[in-house]
């Protein structure tokens, strides 16, 4: 039963009906909203910087939020309603004072959004968690929990707290997925360690050990199992649980966390200049940043300054293959179909009809939307029909992809030896042109449910840099209209990212639908997570060449400028 159990959901742009599907399934059970437990992730602004599964434009997904929070202080007191998010900055590439800074400056709006909406600081602070992101620089991420705690304190009492639950930062940590690495993966089992550690020593009161095989796919039963025990033993073997902040006192600790309170302290009042996080991620400010950051990171590992072992250091001369999980998605996606037509065939439609049309009269005069969405639940729309009722009042918010240019550029001309080998590829692009009348030209292409782009827009920022003519498709696109954005751009190549395990069923459909256009003349290559073992399976059907975890983008993009001058000669 759901009173006897806490529920952690992480939902963003999908809150309100996942929540109030929550709420009818307690109350099918008897369970009433008062006795509910758990936290529902509820923190749509980090979306616009790195996630992306924003639905509506963020003043309305403000107002969401602020409803939540009304509606669940008074009628779900146990409940926490927001867990404000800096993994999934950490995750985009944000370093420890990015990650800090942006996520209170998003606390901080959200606050301002409650109190607008009439509430006292008391009455919700205390209902408010964190989810940061730990990295493999132990001292310097303990030290990032450390300062957040300090400035998070500051802020609320700038906003007139008085209880002092209010103050408190409660958090939750995960490792880090991007440390992990597809090369010598049983090293991640050594990197998840260290940042449980740096989780452990900074205070956290709940966490998330990645499994080591992550990079290659869905973990197994035995990679969860390590990652599970790897917290257990350091929780209940290593006795570092005993005292609280057991750092705190030490030189390098205490600077280090002096550092982030000012420099983050200083990013914080350059948002707040700008009208606060939504004025300044609709600028541009954050996100820039953040990718900024990741592409610097990036070029810094490929030119092997920064040390990652199995990687660019102490590399493997032959990799044994890694079991990994096996997820039969056609299957998974025709299960979730006949679900919906099953509820469909067994609900009133007339009943729907009503709740959805009152859900968007609810969206249009002020109503408070968690209560609406309820009662729509309680009829059995499905979330499309709620999302798309939402829509019908707020729109859909719709963001083009860019990438940063000249970061990564700037960092190789740091040494003459990584300039020289930038230089030489930037001479073939230039010739390439001189040939052809155009520069090589190539798409990066998101498809299915993947909100991931570090990587994307890395190698964006790379191949541009590198002399091609790059363009990013939107967020969660289909394989036909990846095809159709391809042909209608007259591209060479599209490079296709997956890291949410729908390369076997979306890569291909790609091929085909390339195909179908008389376009077999535009290659198509993949990267991201794909485990080794299914390369041969997507080379089968046409994809010309994968770049998994760990290539250099220099690599990559003389690999790509082959494949092109193969194709065209």
């Amino acid at each position: 039963p759901l009173d006897k159990m806490s529920v952690s959901m992480t939902m963003n742009g999908a809150v309100l009906p996942v929540l109030a599907f929550y709420i009818v399934a307690a109350e099918e059970q008897g369970v009433t909203p008062d006795k509910l437990t758990g936290t529902i992730q509820n923190d749509i602004l980090k979306e616009y910087l790195c996630r992306n599964t924003y639905i509506y434009p963020p003043k309305p997904s403000m107002r969401i939020i602020a409803d939540i929070i009304a509606w669940c202080s008074g009628n779900m007191p146990r409940f926490n309603t927001i867990s404000i998010s800096g993994y999934h900055m950490g995750e985009a590439g944000a370093n420890c004072v990015q990650q800090v800074a942006f996520t209170l400056a998003d606390g901080i709006e959200y606050i301002k959004a409650a109190i607008s909406a009439g509430l006292k600081i008391d009455d919700f602070a205390p209902r408010l968690s964190f989810f940061f992101g730990i990295g493999m620089d132990l001292f310097m991420n303990v030290a990032m929990l450390r300062a957040a705690r300090y400035l998070w304190s500051e802020a609320v009492s700038g906003f007139g707290a008085q209880d002092p639950k209010s103050l408190a930062l409660r958090t939750h940590c995960q490792t880090s997925g991007w440390s992990l690495t597809e090369q010598d993966p049983y090293n991640n089992v050594i990197r998840t360690t260290i940042e449980a550690l740096a989780a452990t020593l900074g205070g956290t009161q709940s966490l998330h050990t990645n499994a080591f095989d992550e990079a290659l796919g869905l973990p197994t039963d035995f990679s969860a199992r390590i990652a599970r025990n790897t917290q257990i033993i350091i929780q209940e073997e290593s006795e570092l649980c005993r005292t609280v902040d057991p750092l705190a006192g030490s030189y390098y600790i205490e600077s280090l966390t002096d550092q982030i309170v000012k420099q983050a302290r200083a990013i914080i009042q350059q948002i707040d200049e700008a009208g606060g996080m939504a004025k300044a991620i609709e600028a541009g400010l954050p996100k820039r940043m953040i990718e900024e950051a990741s592409a610097r990171e990036q070029s810094l590992i490929d030119q092997g300054k920064r040390v990652i072992v199995g990687v660019n250091k102490y590399k493997l001369d032959h990799e044994d293959e890694t079991d990994v999980l096996e997820i039969d998605n056609v299957m998974v996606r025709n299960e979730q179909i006949a679900s919906l037509e099953r509820i469909r065939a067994t609900r009133d439609d007339a009943a729907v009809t009503a709740a959805l049309n009152a859900l968007t009269h609810a969206a249009q005069h002020n109503e408070n939307l968690l209560a609406a969405a309820v009662n729509v639940a309680r009829v059995r729309a499905t979330l499309g029909e709620i999302s798309d009722a939402l829509e019908a009042a707020f729109d859909r918010y719709l963001v083009p992809s860019q990438c940063v240019t000249g970061v990564i550029a700037q960092s190789y001309h740091q040494s003459e030896k990584s300039a020289s080998e930038f230089d030489a590829i930037v001479a073939q692009t230039e010739q390439f042109l001189a040939d052809n009348g155009r520069r090589p030209r190539i798409l990066i292409a998101k498809m299915g449910q993947d909100g991931h782009d570090r990587g994307a827009k890395v190698i964006a920022s790379a191949y541009s840099d590198l002399g091609f003519d790059v363009d990013l498709s939107p967020m969660f696109s289909t394989p036909e209209e990846i095809a159709r954005l391809a042909v209608e751009n007259d591209v060479h190549v599209v490079g296709a990212s997956s890291l949410a395990a729908g390369h076997k069923t979306l890569i291909p459909e790609l091929v085909e639908a390339l195909k179908k256009w008389g376009r077999e003349d535009i290659c198509v290559v993949a990267g991201g997570v794909i485990p080794p073992q299914d390369y041969a399976f997507l080379q089968e059907r046409g994809v010309a060449a994968i770049y998994g975890p760990g290539t250099p983008m220099l690599d990559s993009v003389r690999g790509v400028l082959n494949l092109i001058s193969q194709h065209h000669d």
